[in-house]
């Protein structure tokens, strides 16, 4: 995936994160919705993740389609 891709994704999950929490501003979140904005959370964290691996490894001048996704526990395990 290029990295224009993957920031167009990036931007559109996190697009879909903000509305879904602007539109409940000073109210709760039903457990679908819950359970949506969770979804959100973690694959950004992926895609967050793996665009870092893309810009390290070229940066050390390798091939940044050599980054893959992590898994979601790999992924959340980081300290931040």
């Amino acid at each position: 995936m290029p990295d224009e891709d993957l920031i167009a994704r990036i931007n559109q999950l996190t697009d879909e994160e903000h509305q879904l929490e602007e539109a409940h501003v000073g109210e709760g979140l039903s457990s679908e919705e819950q359970s949506r904005l969770h979804e959100l959370e973690l694959t950004l964290d992926q895609l967050w993740d793996l665009m870092r691996q893309r810009r390290a490894l070229r940066d050390a001048g390798r091939d940044p389609s050599e980054a893959a996704t992590r898994p979601i526990g790999t992924v959340e395990g980081y300290q931040q």
